[in-house]
């Protein structure tokens, strides 16, 4: 099965934007669709979750304003892909952190 890639982005009060994707090695065989219901279930209003608390670098801006900006990430997207895995943790553990937010 194709490994995943999780893509999102950060929007400053300003509405700069910085994206970034983090690609899962899909060794469970782990379903889009069962990944995206669970990710969206897990957003603040449909959008924004915290990076930290999902164990995904924060990808602020340089200008980063702690009295403006805010500190929440916005979800993209989901997707197959065949590029090679470059998260420090696995797709299970993500799953997992998701899980218990």
């Amino acid at each position: 099965m194709p490994n995943i890639k999780f893509n999102y982005l950060y929007r400053d009060g300003a509405n700069y934007k910085k994206f970034s994707s983090i690609i899962f090695d899909n060794d469970q065989s782990i379903s889009l669709e069962d990944l995206e219901a669970l990710i969206q279930s897990k957003l603040i209003y449909g959008e924004w979750f915290y990076a930290d608390q999902w164990k995904v670098p924060e990808i602020f801006l340089s200008s980063f304003d702690f009295k403006t900006d805010p500190t929440w990430h916005e979800f993209e997207s989901v997707e197959y892909c065949d590029e090679p895995a470059n998260s420090t943790i696995s797709l299970a553990e993500f799953v997992g952190i998701l899980r218990s937010v």
